[in-house]
């Protein structure tokens, strides 16, 4: 039985500050190194690739190869954690990847089907820098 793990997300476009957040479920995946969010959510946080660097070629875990759009930047909160990256716009659900997650400093509990802080640092994101 696979066990996936489900995160509650705050997703915005801070170019757009007059837009409304959009909660989401994403998928949590250490598999996948990006944000993924569906073209709906792109369109209703008025995300636009640029004309530079606006494609990504991406490899499936099927081994199939595809360009898909790159937008950002995308703020991205979880509980009190939030960070800027950018996103692959493809799929039918948002995706929470490891880049993401490491800026945060988020810890995957996969037995509990959960993602949560690091609980070795509860108030505020660590991370190496060296």
């Amino acid at each position: 039985m696979e066990k996936y793990v489900y995160a509650d997300i705050l997703l915005s476009n801070p170019r757009e500050p007059g837009l409304v957040p959009l909660r989401a479920q994403a998928l949590v995946d250490t598999g996948s190194n990006f944000l993924i969010l569906p073209e709906h959510i792109a369109i209703q946080l008025k995300f636009e690739s640029s004309p530079i660097d606006a494609t990504r070629e991406i490899t499936l875990a099927d081994g199939s190869h595809r360009t898909v759009p790159y937008v950002g930047p995308v703020s991205v909160r979880f509980g009190n954690r939030m960070c800027f990256v950018g996103a692959l716009v493809m799929g039918d659900e948002p995706l929470l990847g490891l880049v993401p997650m490491a800026d945060m400093d988020l810890v995957v509990y996969a037995e509990e089907r959960r993602l949560d802080v690091n609980p070795d640092s509860p108030n505020i994101p660590s991370a190496k820098a060296k």
